[in-house]
């Protein structure tokens, strides 16, 4: 499950380290660089979530995540031959359509499989998969870009699914099948979804997440944008020293820096919520709320910096701090969920997530570039910089939500 959620994170990555590439081929604007990376992606991943996740709550879950794989493999393969702006941009819908049912039906799996107090570390290694997918998408992306063309990228990096799909259909055991476990009855989908949202722990680690996904995959698509923008000459010298292409200098500095540093940062999120969770269970939301804390004086001294060498190096250290939510918070939201609708939770949290974190953050950054570079005249490189810092923004408000889910975690745990 943690190859096939790498997977995801390679098909759903690779378009950020193709972003410029694919914007001079098509002469596309910022702004529909974030649409097609982020809204249009997201909304057709957080929609499709809920039907995935309503099978995930009845069906067969090895079987529903190898189709997954299959289909958002085909899809990324198809962008490979995307001529213009809308068949790219459909291409990326059919991604997230098919991404959208691997993770509810891995979160209930997963949680079948383990009790409450070792689950934020079983799913941390689930989630590893979305850093190391990301270094994989960012680095093989860039070097097989800058050797073939960003349309072989593609469709290098939708193989690989057609092949590990059959693996999670046949090599993976259902519970309810072979351990005997059933399903209880479960609520219509409305009901299920006012059941969920009537958990105030649950309502506050949902915003949070979304504030800070908002702020991580906001930046996703334009990280490489910016250091080619901001410290071109640099960045072309240290490429020329390494011997490889710009694309694939960068795509291998961003992805060892969001792969290398975000898995640390799973990891050691769900390591330190199962540790000092046994002895107080607010552990699951206080260790995201001070890494959200944390997060921005780091950001804002990355987009300010002038040496863009020493400002690579740096960006290892909100990476690992940005993704220090995902084992307590997915462990969260399952544990204070009825478990006959385990998998519509998951699904109502990826909606929102999706649609306001991985959907409206890269559409924001790149629309508060294009006004401040189109209205006020900054050049290109500033504007998406200061685009960058103020949604940086939204990491404070992600911990203050989380700091507020204190109150609630312990009643809301029992219940």
């Amino acid at each position: 499950m943690t190859l096939a959620l790498a997977l995801n994170f390679v098909d759903r990555q690779v378009i950020n380290i193709l972003a410029e590439p694919i914007r001079a081929d098509l002469g596309l604007a910022d702004w529909q660089i974030g649409l097609m990376s982020g809204l249009a992606f997201a909304l057709l991943y957080g929609v499709a979530g809920i039907p995935f996740a309503r099978w995930a709550d009845r069906g067969h879950r090895p079987r529903i995540m190898g189709f997954a794989v299959l289909a958002w493999s085909g899809f990324t393969i198809a962008c490979s031959f995307a001529r213009s702006f809308p068949q790219l941009l459909l291409g990326r819908v059919g991604v997230g359509i098919g991404e959208a049912g691997l993770t509810p039906a891995a979160n209930s799996l997963i949680v079948d499989y383990f009790p409450a107090e070792r689950r934020a570390s079983a799913l941390s290694i689930y989630y590893l998969g979305v850093p190391l997918g990301s270094l994989a998408g960012l680095a093989l992306g860039g070097l097989v870009a800058d050797a073939y063309g960003w349309r072989t990228a593609f469709l290098v990096a939708g193989i690989p699914g057609l092949l590990i799909a059959p693996l999670l259909w046949l090599g993976l055991r259902e519970p309810r099948t072979h351990f005997g476990k059933q399903s209880s009855a479960q609520p219509g989908p409305f009901a299920a979804l006012r059941t969920i949202w009537s958990v105030r722990t649950y309502r506050l680690v949902v915003v949070a997440t979304a504030c800070q996904a908002a702020v991580g995959y906001g930046f996703g698509p334009f990280l490489a944008s910016f250091f080619l923008r901001n410290h071109g000459d640099e960045i072309v010298g240290l490429a020329a020293r390494a011997d490889v292409g710009v694309s694939g200098f960068l795509g291998i500095a961003l992805g060892l820096s969001t792969g290398l540093a975000g898995a640390i940062g799973v990891w050691l999120g769900g390591f330190l919520a199962d540790r000092f969770g046994r002895r107080d269970i607010r552990a699951y939301v206080t260790i995201p709320a001070l890494a959200s804390f944390a997060a921005l004086p780091c950001y804002a001294a990355i987009f300010s910096m002038s040496d863009g060498s020493v400002a690579l190096v740096v960006l290892a250290v909100p990476n690992i701090l940005g993704v220090m939510w995902m084992g307590p918070v997915h462990s969260t939201q399952q544990s204070v969920s009825p478990v006959e609708i385990r998998g519509a939770a998951t699904a109502l949290f990826l909606l929102i997530l999706n649609v306001i974190g991985v959907g409206m953050g890269p559409l924001l950054v790149g629309a508060l570039s294009d006004l401040l570079s189109w209205q006020l005249g900054y050049d290109a490189g500033f504007s998406l910089r200061v685009a960058l810092v103020l949604t940086s923004l939204f990491a404070p408000l992600a911990g203050w939500l989380f700091w507020q889910a204190r109150s609630s975690i312990q009643d809301d745990f029992a219940t």
